[in-house]
């Protein structure tokens, strides 16, 4: 598989290049974690809400998915039925979100143009992007809002800088597919009921496009050299690849063949 820029492999890069490396090139293997199957669980149900007629897009009928749903990704995945002891507790803070979400707006006053909207397209810059967008609105009278929910802390203002690129990822990636910025961009912070706004213009969007293009350059540098720094901080207590980082001793893989003869 070729490389691509994600909203979340340019973060692990800008947090640790070698962290890249072990999750875009070696795609080392990871314990999942009790939020990341929550909010895997809780966007399924919304994305089934969201296809229903609007009359049948309500709260009790939203709470039903939740069962069936993590029942299904047990079947995938039967290791989450060790991840997650306590089904009853997991289910009551899923269904918490979802009444998060039906505080914030009535999804019976709209139709939702695309729910886990899937992207894959080249900027004219060169720079491979991907991604899944959670919903795309567009409204009667055309403009565009595109809209992530987030299952987590809303975090302070000054610690906003990684959910707003991955918002103005998502408006670059609408923007050079379709023509077209979209009007609105939306972080929906479930667990507290808050919304966070952004506005994107040509002029923020280009720039943010010339950011892309310097970030794809240094790692495409990595890929060729064979070499991945690491950038050691606090996160590194919670990274799952200590063993095989040379700050904690380790000793990383012998790069995989393809990535090497990356282009």
């Amino acid at each position: 598989m070729k490389l691509a820029l994600s909203p979340s492999r340019a973060s692990d890069y800008q947090q640790c290049p070698l962290l890249y490396r072990f999750r875009a090139i070696d795609k080392l293997p990871e314990p999942k974690t009790v939020a990341q199957v929550k909010g895997t669980l809780v966007h399924a149900c919304l994305e089934d809400m969201h296809g229903w007629s609007r009359e049948d897009r309500t709260y009790p009928a939203a709470v039903k998915r939740l069962k069936p749903n993590w029942a299904m990704m047990c079947a995938k995945d039967p290791e989450l039925v060790e991840l997650v002891p306590d089904v009853l507790e997991f289910l009551v803070e899923c269904r918490s979100l979802l009444r998060g979400y039906f505080e914030m707006e009535n999804p019976q006053g709209f139709d939702a143009h695309a729910c886990e909207m899937y992207i894959d397209t080249i900027l004219p810059n060169g720079v491979p992007v991907r991604g899944f967008i959670d919903r795309v609105d567009i409204a009667p009278t055309g403009e565009i809002r595109v809209v992530d929910y987030k299952t987590g802390k809303k975090p302070l203002p000054q610690y906003s800088a990684q959910a707003q690129f991955q918002m103005r990822f998502y408006a670059l990636a609408w923007w050079r597919i379709h023509g077209v910025i979209p009007h609105q961009l939306r972080l929906m912070y479930l667990k507290v009921a808050d919304s966070l706004f952004l506005v994107p213009s040509k002029e923020e969007l280009e720039f943010f496009e010339r950011d892309l293009a310097e970030l794809w350059s240094k790692i495409l540098m990595d890929v060729d050299s064979g070499f991945f720094r690491t950038k050691k901080s606090k996160l590194c207590g919670w990274c799952p690849h200590q063993s095989l980082c040379p700050e904690f001793g380790g000793t990383p893989p012998a790069l995989p063949y393809l990535a090497q003869k990356q282009e």
